[in-house]
């Protein structure tokens, strides 16, 4: 049986920030960013979005209500819970009006959790081949103000229909993961920011790849050599650009692989990281940008979530992918609301406040389909 990704579709924030401006306010040449990061703009989410509002509006746009009635478990990957029991994918359920004997679930672990998920639901339609699959990466990235992470950041989700005879992409039971118990990025409860050993966690980043890709040769016999593209995971695309240089051996393929990677990466210079969604933001660009790829090409992913677990596998494209696909995706990340340095530092790092109650006060409205209205007693309550 086939499997894979039958639909997907992307949400962001309606605020953006452009790195130039940032570097100006920083004090710093703005090629740090644009060159040495290769990330030009960040996506700024308001507080009245977030895991759920986001992750909703990207299931919403590729959704019929045939898929909801069909739909019988949601996946949220994310590492921006907004509450440490409920999973978001309960709330999102809800507000899309699917089904109610489904399971819902959040997995957790780091930047990985979505590919974690993913695989969740190949399994679960190999054995309910009937049954659709929603998976969502859902992630808000924020670091404190003129920290080493700050023009890292950014907004928004990813969501993957999975069923049997997708209309993307079939994924294949090629899949290597590892694990390693590391700290190179971590977000203790008592911190509002994460904690970040840079260096360590960009070698770690390197090593987890090429001995993870080793591993995957030996065991599938495939090589760079066997396929038309690569999506890594995008903590900021010069990192995903020095991954592939690690384990490209053959120059002709290196140099191929790169004219992929950086189609795969344009929406994401413009988003900045969004966590779990990273690497499958990637994936959508490449589909959306990339002239050079057809049906049958295979893909090879690599997932990274520090802490460390880390994931390689592929997927073959289908014939007629490109009908699933929006033509115009960059007209509308172009339409966003350019805001200032000092209107980014207000909107990204507001909070909500509550009285004694737990009921939040003065919660500035939002227009957007999906949006937290309001803080009762603790509980978000949005409205669609």
């Amino acid at each position: 049986m086939k499997i894979g990704i039958d639909k997907i579709g992307f949400a962001f924030p309606e605020f953006v920030l452009d790195l130039a401006d940032l570097a100006a306010a920083r004090n710093v040449d703005p090629n740090k960013f644009k060159v040495g990061l290769l990330q030009s703009e960040m996506a700024i989410a308001p507080v009245t979005q977030d895991i759920v509002t986001l992750g909703a509006q990207a299931a919403a746009s590729i959704l019929t209500e045939e898929d909801k009635q069909a739909i019988d478990m949601v996946i949220v990957g994310t590492e921006s819970s907004v509450d440490q029991s409920k999973a978001a994918a309960v709330v999102i359920h809800s507000l899309l009006g699917i089904q109610p004997f489904a399971r819902s679930i959040e997995m957790k672990e780091a930047c990985y959790g979505a590919t974690a998920g993913l695989s969740l639901a190949k399994t679960h339609i190999a054995q309910n081949p009937d049954s659709k699959v929603l998976v969502i990466a859902s992630d808000i990235a924020k670091y404190g103000i003129a920290s080493g992470g700050e023009p890292t950041q950014g907004a928004g989700a990813v969501a993957m229909l999975v069923t049997a005879d997708p209309s993307i992409l079939v994924l294949n039971s090629d899949n290597v993961c590892q694990t390693r118990d590391i700290y190179d990025f971590w977000r203790p409860n008592d911190d509002k920011y994460p904690r970040v050993d840079g260096k360590y966690s960009t070698e770690q980043y390197t090593d987890c790849l090429t001995t993870t890709f080793d591993y995957y040769k030996k065991k599938t016999g495939k090589d760079l050599e066997d396929f038309a593209a690569m999506c890594l995971h995008i903590p900021f695309p010069k990192q995903g650009l020095k991954g592939l240089r690690a384990i490209a051996a053959n120059e002709d393929t290196l140099t191929r692989l790169t004219d992929r990677f950086y189609e795969a990466i344009i929406y994401n210079q413009v988003i900045g990281n969004i966590y779990t969604g990273s690497i499958f933001l990637s994936f959508l660009s490449l589909l959306e940008n990339s002239q050079a790829l057809t049906a049958g090409d295979e893909i090879l992913f690599y997932s990274y979530g520090s802490g460390a677990v880390c994931e390689i596998f592929s997927g073959s494209l289908v014939e007629g992918y490109q009908a699933s696909l929006q033509e115009k995706r960059m007209a509308d990340l172009n339409q966003r609301t350019k805001v200032s340095v000092e209107e980014y530092e207000k909107i990204f790092f507001e909070e909500i406040v509550l009285d004694e109650a737990g009921n939040s006060i003065d919660l500035n409205s939002d227009e957007s389909p999906y949006a937290l209205e309001k803080v009762v007693e603790f509980k978000r309550i949005y409205h669609s």
